[in-house]
């Protein structure tokens, strides 16, 4: 494993290991993304046994421009109204697979539809320009727990298994995209994410529940989970307890360890802050990790759906 600054070389190198099928992390605006050349098999095989991610979650297919995105699925009105108004950023498209997809079945888990994004970071998009292709990247981190949102996350819970990590900071947004199903005549939310519900809707109108099927990355009813529980809704924190807060912080024993997502409730610092947060307070001797309540404003609701499903029965 290399890890390194995204200088001009270790991009050129890193695209060189993506295209000889090994395993590169790198930034992106959401979190740090575990890269596998989407049209190899063999690169896809090698990232779901990385992770231990089952096959039955399809993977998200990331592009440098809509010139590529166009080449892998079929857009429709609303899908070019989305794209053009927040692409490259954090918005993952669910629509129906072109013929001729340069993705491998695999990491569409055989369905007849392909999630497909540009990000919004200069690292990501050097590295997708350079190899001039389709990369895969779910978050770079073991199936189901806590994303990473900076490169030495990626290093502690991979390691060995990933042959490159581009270094490029904390990641700016720090939630995975929001993903939208437009391969049917009802628009669905299957993920809420870096874009708000509400900014999707005033461009292409109401968007329907995401249903029971697994048609995107995040609908697992465990996922993002810490090592330790979590107690959601919680004023306060009891000895034993870490408390992850918003707002100003509250009275609490000496022995809780504590952080307050935004002291100044602001739901854009409290997503960048959240994976980064609950890694710090998953310590060994905690159990439990009490959380303030969040409102589901926004930006709000797609923490609240990271926290339900790191709350989840696992």
């Amino acid at each position: 494993m290399s890890v390194s600054k995204p200088t001009h070389l270790a991009i050129r190198r890193a695209a060189a290991a993506l295209l000889h099928d090994r395993l590169v992390a790198f930034p992106t605006e959401t979190v740090y993304g575990l890269g596998a050349r989407a049209r190899s098999s063999r690169a896809v095989l090698r990232l779901y046994a990385a992770k231990g991610r089952p096959r039955f979650n399809p993977l998200i297919a990331h592009v440098a421009d809509l010139a590529h995105a166009r080449r892998l699925v079929r857009f429709d009105e609303r899908a070019e109204r989305l794209a053009h108004r927040f692409w490259p950023g954090p918005l993952t498209l669910v629509l129906p697979r072109l013929a001729g997809a340069a993705v491998s079945r695999l990491a569409g888990a055989g369905l007849s539809t392909l999630g497909v994004r540009i990000p919004d970071h200069p690292v990501a998009l050097a590295l997708l320009r350079r190899i001039g292709e389709p990369v895969v990247a779910p978050s770079a981190n073991p199936s189901g727990r806590l994303s990473p949102t900076r490169a030495g996350d990626v290093a502690r819970t991979l390691g060995g298994r990933v042959a490159w990590i581009l270094d490029g900071g904390a990641c700016r947004v720090g939630l995975e995209s929001t993903i939208v199903d437009l391969s049917g005549p009802r628009a669905r939310l299957l993920r809420p994410g870096g874009i708000a519900r509400e900014a999707i809707e005033a461009l292409i109108g109401p968007l329907a529940g995401a249903g029971n099927e697994i048609r995107a990355p995040g609908m697992l009813e465990s996922h993002y989970a810490p090592r330790a529980r979590l107690r959601l809704d919680a004023a306060s924190a009891a000895a034993g307890e870490a408390y992850l807060g918003y707002g100003p912080l509250p009275a609490l024993p000496d022995d809780v360890p504590a952080l307050t997502l935004s002291a100044a409730r602001d739901p854009q610092e409290a997503a960048r802050n959240l994976f980064a947060f609950l890694q710090t307070l998953d310590r060994p001797h905690i159990r439990t990790i009490a959380v303030a309540p969040v409102p589901p404003d926004g930006i709000g609701l797609a923490i609240r759906d990271r926290l339900a499903r790191a709350a989840a029965p696992r």
